[in-house]
């Protein structure tokens, strides 16, 4: 009997000792954060309930209640996708900015160039260029479309200008006779073979498809780390990620310790868990970095350099009129063997015939050299502008395998590495000592804090990696002046020539994730509205945008 009274006191004694424990841990600490926090629960404990209806937050004694739990839940999923949209938008706004820019000052280029060439066109040759001058004008539109996304074969866009105007000038050069739509076409065929305009054709040819290739090709790359970086900056986190989180982040709420902030390497292994594959994305951007970088330090160079092209290469205007002055100059021994091919046309009535050559385009164009490349209305000048892209696209290498490293940030998220021993270690307020996982999905295996089923790659992520992998092949290709887009298409049997169109390589048909700005998709029926561009192909970037600069740029002062 007494050892039963001894066993009910001690029990009772034990009792009050835990129920004055128990309310010795109040929850009004934790009532006000949830407060600041903007959280408007039914109910906050007053002080520490059990805990055995949680799921995430399973401690013997808590100060959450079910309801709190799963808001807690809903909020670390939004804390998180707050804070990596935060994290990465000086990575997205770099390269929006910078695609914005490079557009603006390629287009103004091109419109400048073609404002300048219609202005000296007209001084110098009159009535004859203005009676002519939709021959001009579709060139330069059709440059346009191909830059920003067209379907447009350059090469042979090019041939059909340089045909147009061969029938315009013949028939200037010979307007005593009656020169038929049937005669226009057949003087078409001897264009090769009479070379009328001399070797201006071949050359700019050459110099205009490498330049616009190597435009387009740049601009598109800057579009698809833009797109890249805006879709995988919106990840869709997973149930073990938003767990991992919410024990994280609110789970010292339930275990009265608001204030407390979790230890840095534990967030490291929580953000790792949830970003392993973003962290695969990371090999592909530095190889996708590293090309564009490469190309624009080239371009650099070649503006920069003692063999600065501009210097050398005489402007788009300057071209032409070298060419229909070839043209004049060898009128009668064109005028000859085109009759010897396609026949004496008839003779026009005496008042037609009366006009002569006065008509013709007779003038000699004089070129002038400009000290300095051409400088936008905003000031920016082409050799500064590359020099800046690169320079930024730089810092972002490595981005995706730094990130948690850059959320975890002390202060913020973290209670920093001069707290190892007051910090929240997922249990309480202590040192954490698992060890912090490497990057990557395959490294997540004995991730203590995030469930990782490395067996699953994100197909997300693989496409992602898959559209920086073309765009890479692409900006390598460039600076040789291919374009893969053509190349790809042709191996396919669906056309022929240069800038074929937006194929399986364009990355906003592969891939249909929404961006923050629009993508430029080839438009068959007309020009293109949108300015970014969405095919292109290969190897010299660099030296295709100088070469650009330098055939287009001379117009501008």
């Amino acid at each position: 009997m007494l050892r039963l009274e001894t066993i009910i006191c001690t029990f009772s004694v034990l009792s009050v000792a835990a129920r004055a424990d128990f309310k010795a841990r109040n929850c009004s600490e934790v009532r006000d954060a949830c407060l600041e926090r903007g959280f408007a629960f039914a109910h906050v404990p007053h002080q520490e309930i059990p805990g055995e209806d949680l799921r995430v937050c399973t401690y013997e004694h808590t100060c959450c209640t079910q309801e709190m739990e799963d808001r807690f839940g809903q909020q670390s999923k939004l804390d998180f996708e707050n804070l990596l949209d935060e994290t990465s938008h000086t990575l997205r706004s770099t390269f929006v900015s910078r695609h914005k820019r490079f557009d603006e000052f390629f287009l103004e280029l091109l419109e400048n160039t073609e404002r300048s060439l219609n202005e000296m066109f007209v001084r110098t040759y009159g009535k004859p260029y203005m009676q002519n001058a939709e021959v001009f004008e579709n060139l330069f539109a059709e440059l346009k479309r191909y830059y920003t996304g067209g379907n447009v074969n350059l090469e042979e866009m090019l041939n059909d200008f340089w045909s147009r105007l061969l029938e315009r000038m013949f028939t200037l050069l010979n307007s005593q006779y009656v020169i038929t739509e049937d005669y226009l076409e057949c003087i078409s065929k001897y264009t090769d073979e009479l070379k009328p305009f001399g070797d201006v054709p071949k050359k700019l040819k050459a110099q205009v498809t490498r330049a616009f290739i190597a435009a387009r090709t740049f601009v598109q790359g800057l579009s698809v780390g833009r797109e890249v970086a805006q879709r995988v900056s919106k990840v869709n986190s997973t149930p073990a990620c938003i767990r991992g989180l919410t024990k994280m982040l609110y789970c010292p709420f339930c275990r009265g310790l608001p204030g407390v902030k979790p230890c840095k390497n534990y967030c490291l292994n929580v953000m790792k868990g949830c970003l392993a594959n973003q962290a695969d994305l990371d090999p592909e951007w530095n190889q996708y970095i590293a090309t564009v970088t490469d190309a624009m330090l080239l371009v650099a160079q070649r503006l920069e350099g003692p063999f600065n092209i501009e210097s050398v290469m005489d402007p788009i205007d300057v071209k032409i009129s070298e060419a229909i002055m070839n043209m004049q100059d060898n009128s009668a021994q064109v005028s000859f063997r085109v009759f010897q091919g396609c026949g004496q046309p008839k003779l026009a009535e005496i008042s037609r015939s009366a006009r002569g050559t006065s008509d013709v385009f007779n003038a000699r164009f004089r070129p002038y050299n400009p000290e300095e490349p051409p400088t936008t209305a905003a000031g920016t000048s082409l050799d500064r502008l590359v020099v800046d892209i690169k320079e930024k696209l730089k810092l972002s290498k490595k981005f995706w395998s730094s990130l948690p490293e850059a959320m975890c940030v002390e202060d913020r998220v973290t209670a920093g590495n001069a707290s190892d021993d007051d910090c929240w270690n997922g249990h309480t307020k202590g040192r954490y000592f698992p060890e912090v996982q490497k990057d990557g999905l395959t490294n997540q295996m004995n991730n203590p804090e995030v469930g990782v089923d490395i067996t699953r790659p994100d197909t997300f992520i693989r496409q992602q990696i898959m559209a920086l992998r073309v765009m890479t092949n692409k900006l390598r290709n460039a600076y040789n002046g291919n374009d893969i887009s053509f190349q790809d298409s042709s191996d396919e049997g669906s056309g022929s020539g240069s800038g074929s169109g937006c194929t399986e390589g364009c990355t906003t048909d592969m891939y249909s994730a929404a961006t923050e700005t629009p993508v430029v998709r080839a438009d068959r029926s007309g020009p293109m509205e949108d300015s970014a561009p969405h095919h292109a192909p290969s190897i010299a970037l660099p030296t295709m945008l100088a070469l650009l600069a330098l055939t287009l740029h001379r117009q501008w002062r």
